[in-house]
C-alpha cells in the first residue's frame, strides 16, 4: 500500500481548531480514509492446495457423518 503525506501549514490568523478542520478536509478528499477502510477486512485469496484440502475434509467429515447415520449412532 502506498503512503500519502498531507501537509497543511498554518495561516497568518488561523487557529488551531480551523487548521484541524482544514487538516481533516483534506486527508478525506485525498481519500486515505475510503482507501484504508477498504483494505481493512480483505482477505488475500485462499492458495489452490488450501482448497483442495478443504474440500476434502468436508468430502470425508460427510462421509463419517454417513456412516454414522446409517448405524443409528448419529
Amino acid at each position: 500500500m502506498s503512503t500519502t503525506n498531507v501537509q497543511v501549514t498554518k495561516n497568518n490568523n488561523e487557529n488551531a481548531v480551523s487548521l484541524m478542520r482544514r487538516f481533516s478536509r483534506v486527508v478525506q478528499s485525498s481519500g486515505v480514509i475510503k482507501r484504508v477502510k477498504t483494505n481493512r477486512y480483505l482477505e488475500r485469496p485462499q492458495s489452490k492446495y488450501v482448497r483442495k484440502s478443504q474440500a476434502l475434509k468436508r468430502l470425508i467429515k460427510h462421509a463419517e457423518t454417513e456412516r454414522l447415520k446409517k448405524l443409528g449412532k448419529a
